[in-house]
This record gives structure tokens, C-alpha cells and sequence, in this order.
């Protein structure tokens, strides 16, 4: 495994051979190093997300990629609650571009939007926990501008998904099935 891609480490990731190494890398790696967190491993959860992307909105192959390396930061960073999103979108930006990277980075900040507007909504132990270390529910102003964001919807969208992919033994393809997606996503973005 290249230096990018090794836990520690967030250079930008500057391919897709690069990036399905990493995507691979992520069966068996969890969202807290002690496995405490989520039901299921980085890998399937990326592939959940993904999955419920891709049937809720197929046209939208930006959406769905965000949803497959929305958590990375866990594996590049591990314990980095507070920081993983950040972490994934910068290395992840130079090859899937600016749209891919801002969704990935507000997916924390939906969370935290959502459990302003939805105070009812469930969300897992795992991210009931983070919650506060991330900054904790939104208050009104905040709140008002998340939503102001032209990316929020799109954002709210992929974090629903992030909630849902979670389900321990749901079959729903394997990584290489995203290989296409993603070179076509690139060579959009060269």
C-alpha cells in the first residue's frame, strides 16, 4: 500500500487504482479503532451508503460516489471523530473534484443540522456518541445557514444514507462494481 493511502496518512489520493486500494483496504477497519462503533466494517458501510445513493437517486453518480468515501477519514485517521470528514474530502478532492469533496465534508455538519430540525430522529449509539464531539447539535443561526448552503439537500440526502448503511449481512455487490462509476467521475473531473 502507497504512503497515501496507509492509516496516519491523508495526501490526496491521485487515482483510482489508488483509490479502490483504499476502498479494499477498508474491510475489517472500523469507524472507532476498538470496534465500539457501527455494526459494520468502513467497507460494507461504504458499500451500503453507496447502494442506497444509487437507488434513490441513479442519475447522480457524484452523490453516490460521496456516499462510497464519505467515512475514509475514519482509516486514514482512526479515532479522528471530529476530523474524518474533513480528512476524506481533501484526499479525495484532486481525483473526484470539488462536488464529490464538499458533500463528503458536509456530512457531519447534515448530521448535526438534522438533529436540530429532527430532534426526534434516531440516530445510532456510534453517532449519538460523536455527535458532541463534533459540535454538537446546531443552533438556530447555524442551522439557518447550513440550509442555505446550495449543496444542503444533496448533503441531508447522503447523510440519510450514512444512517441507513448499517446493516450487518446486506448483500449489496461488491467494491469493483463501483470501479466504472468511478473512472467515469475522474475523467470528468481532469
Amino acid at each position: 500500500m502507497e504512503l497515501s493511502s496507509r492509516p496516519g496518512h491523508d495526501r490526496p489520493v491521485r487515482s483510482v487504482d489508488e483509490l479502490m486500494e483504499l476502498l479494499h483496504t477498508c474491510r475489517g477497519a472500523w469507524d472507532t479503532p476498538d470496534r465500539s462503533g457501527d455494526p459494520v466494517d468502513l467497507h460494507d458501510h461504504a458499500l451500503q451508503t453507496a447502494h442506497l445513493l444509487r437507488r434513490s437517486h441513479p442519475a447522480d453518480k457524484e452523490l453516490q460516489l460521496a456516499g462510497l468515501v464519505h467515512d475514509l477519514g475514519h482509516l486514514l485517521r482512526p479515532g479522528d471523530d471530529a476530523g474524518h470528514a474533513d480528512t476524506a474530502a481533501r484526499a479525495v478532492r484532486p481525483l473526484l473534484g470539488a462536488r464529490v469533496s464538499r458533500l463528503v465534508r458536509m456530512h457531519v455538519p447534515a448530521k448535526r443540522y438534522l438533529a436540530a430540525v429532527e430532534p426526534d430522529r434516531t440516530l445510532s449509539p456510534q453517532s449519538a456518541l460523536t455527535l458532541r464531539a463534533q459540535g454538537g447539535v446546531m443552533g438556530p443561526a447555524e442551522a439557518a445557514a447550513f440550509a442555505r448552503d446550495p449543496l444542503a439537500e444533496d448533503a441531508i440526502i447522503l447523510r440519510q444514507a450514512d444512517d441507513a448503511g448499517k446493516v450487518v449481512g446486506l448483500d449489496v455487490g461488491v467494491m469493483e462494481d463501483w470501479r466504472p462509476v468511478l473512472e467515469i467521475v475522474a475523467e470528468y473531473v481532469k
